[in-house]
């Protein structure tokens, strides 16, 4: 019997962008600010910080109907 777990994790999307764009970045390709080479990690945060507060406001509203 084959008793392997396999997991899925990884660096994902925005890690792989800011990868992406860091290396582009120290070589000189691209010449923006440091604030948008980073940007899609605190972009991230910003969406899943959003994302909680608006599951808390729903949590409070459905239990204060009920």
């Amino acid at each position: 019997m084959n008793d392997s777990s396999s997991t899925s994790g990884g660096i994902g999307f925005a890690g792989l962008l800011t990868l992406l764009l860091i290396g582009l970045k120290l070589t000189g390709y691209i010449t923006w600010p440091w604030l948008w080479v980073l940007s899609p990690l605190w972009i991230s945060v910003c969406l899943g910080i959003i994302f909680f507060v608006i599951f808390l406001v729903f949590m409070y509203i459905v239990k204060n109907i009920s």
